[in-house]
């Protein structure tokens, strides 16, 4: 069966359990105090959507936008299970986050990840973005890679 990626509250048990699965992957790769989640309730603030990709009804990915003042837009929480990394979900749910902001209006996407995540390097690279300095309110930091992508 095909992967769907659609909007969806992040308040769903099994995406509050992909986003933990997230959460401890972040923390195993990144000091706690360099890790800057949205939790399940900030994500489902009226500021943010949430795709949400499934396989056979099961979640298997998810990513946010997140926007901001000055028609700027935010990437946040990428994840794609392990059991389905290597199939370009990652891109496809960039994709719809791009596709998301650019019909808003919004005229800039930024982003933050670790500084151990070249696969997520890979995906925003593919997609466009180019490295940059830190963005938003994100301290400048050894451990974050910072990303932007204007239209």
């Amino acid at each position: 069966m095909a992967i769907e990626i659609a909007v969806e509250t992040p308040l769903q048990d099994d995406v509050r359990g992909l986003v933990a699965e997230l959460n401890a992957t972040l923390l195993e790769l990144t000091p706690p105090e360099h890790c800057y989640h949205l939790t399940v309730e900030q994500m489902a603030g009226e500021d943010t959507t949430v795709l949400i990709a499934r396989d056979d009804g099961l979640a298997i990915g998810c990513g946010a936008l997140k926007r901001h003042g000055d028609a700027v837009g935010e990437v946040k929480r990428m994840y794609t299970r392990p059991t389905h990394r290597g199939r370009k979900i990652g891109a496809k749910i960039v994709e719809r986050v791009e596709a998301l902001a650019r019909e808003e209006g919004l005229k800039r996407l930024v982003l933050e990840t670790g500084d151990r995540h070249p696969a997520a390097w890979t995906v925003y690279e593919r997609a466009g973005f180019s490295r940059c300095g830190p963005v938003l309110d994100y301290p400048d930091s050894p451990w974050s890679v910072f990303y932007e992508k204007s239209f």
